[in-house]
């Protein structure tokens, strides 16, 4: 009989042991869930767009709100929910919006848009960050893949990804993309079936980069767009100067059903800071094959490269060359920058060889620790004629507020 109330009351505690594990454990899960942080984002922007063509020009004046939430922290386990919406207001909307409306007018791409733009769960352990959801995935300098976030509508992926770090200065990524959420609304993603692979390692003379980026869109055709790299981007300390300097190396494989191109891809950057101004002169060929494919990047933040004005968001069939210098700095608390791009073809023809002349001025600054404003000027002045290209002006003016 003892042996039995003995028995009895040790299933006793271990069912309480139980109850009380398991219940600590929904006390932790709630508290991650409940106990994190909210963070908020707000771009208000005024922009103009006039070009020597038939179209009328383009203003709009949009504000961008993004609000979000991310939970504690429960086991390495996480989750993240962003919402954004971009709308055109005070009546200012005289623009080509990419999405069907303003068609006289010229092309601010900023559509007006609700969506959830972030929601993903992460696993977070020492050295390994992984994600599943729709996300951010910027790589390098974003030349091959980026956000685009200078525009209101952020370019996101819904996707699986890693990134891994086994020992210090190395660091492997990895991620599986199943669609494209583009810039221009829900109307125009694109479901995919994309192969990120990016490698770096931290070398005494700068960071050395490999990829492979194998891209094929999910439209029930054949087609593959794989592009394999190395990047070294570095700096030295000499005297009062230092020295900036960047290499870059990319081949590339294009096929759409049965036509195939290949082309490649050159970068070199030379760089010098000294007394606070920040100086560079840079080459950058975007190759073509022929003449009748040029190198592609659609998954690039296009407009940080080749000028501000996006004359050449998509490289022409003659392939891009970009000869460009700028130089920048710190001034009234604020930062600014000019640059200038002389623009030619990779393989120039008869009547194509002189793809224009840009100048891209930009002045920005944060005020306190939430706010910031700016105003971006860039002016385009067209080469040859049957390039089909135009001279183009773009003016922008912001403000910001995020938390």
């Amino acid at each position: 009989m003892k042996h039995t109330k003995v028995t009895v009351l040790a299933a006793a505690i271990a069912g309480a042991a139980a109850v009380s594990t398991t219940q600590a454990q929904a006390d932790e899960f709630i508290e991650a869930l409940t106990g994190g942080e909210a963070f908020g984002d707000f771009r208000l922007r005024y922009e103009t767009v006039d070009q020597d063509n038939a179209l009328k020009d383009g203003k709009a004046l949009t504000l961008r709100s993004r609000l979000g939430y991310k939970t504690g922290d429960y086991y390495g386990f996480s989750g993240l929910l962003e919402f954004e919406d971009s709308r055109s207001i005070a009546g200012i909307d005289d623009y080509n919006d990419t999405v069907g409306n303003g068609g006289d007018y010229s092309v601010i791409a900023d559509p007006e848009v609700t969506e959830v733009d972030q929601a993903f769960i992460q696993y977070k352990m020492e050295g390994l960050t992984a994600k599943l959801g729709r996300q951010v995935i910027a790589y390098d300098n974003q030349r091959f893949v980026g956000h685009v976030g200078w525009r209101q509508d952020r370019q996101t992926f819904n996707a699986l990804s890693a990134d891994y770090m086994p020992v210090k200065g190395l660091s492997l990524k990895y991620a599986y993309i199943n669609k494209r959420n583009r810039i221009f609304a829900e109307e125009k993603d694109l479901r995919s079936k994309d192969h990120l692979l990016n490698a770096s390692y931290a070398t005494p003379i700068g960071k050395l980069t490999g990829y492979a980026y194998l891209l094929e869109l999910d439209n029930d055709t054949s087609n593959s767009l794989d592009t394999y790299g190395l990047r070294l981007a570095g700096s030295m300390e000499a005297s009062d100067l230092k020295l900036l300097y960047t290499g870059e190396y990319a081949t590339q494989k294009s096929k759409s059903g049965s036509t195939k191109y290949d082309a490649t891809y050159y970068f070199a950057e030379g760089g010098v800071v000294v007394a606070g101004i920040t100086a560079k002169v840079g080459y950058e060929v975007l190759g073509s094959d022929d003449g009748m494919y040029g190198f592609s990047t659609p998954l690039a933040t296009a407009h940080k490269f080749n000028g501000w004005t996006d004359q050449f968001l998509g490289t022409p069939a003659q392939g891009l060359k970009d000869l460009y210098a700028s130089v920048g700095g710190k001034l009234f608390g604020g930062k600014w920058s000019v640059t200038y791009h002389d623009f030619s073809a990779d393989e120039d023809t008869a009547t194509i060889d002189d793809l224009g002349k840009e100048i891209d001025l930009v002045y920005s600054k944060k005020f306190g620790k939430h706010y910031n404003a700016g105003v971006k000027y860039a002016t385009y002045s067209a080469g040859d004629k049957a390039a089909g290209k135009v001279d183009t002006d773009k003016l922008w003016l912001w403000v910001g507020l995020s938390f």
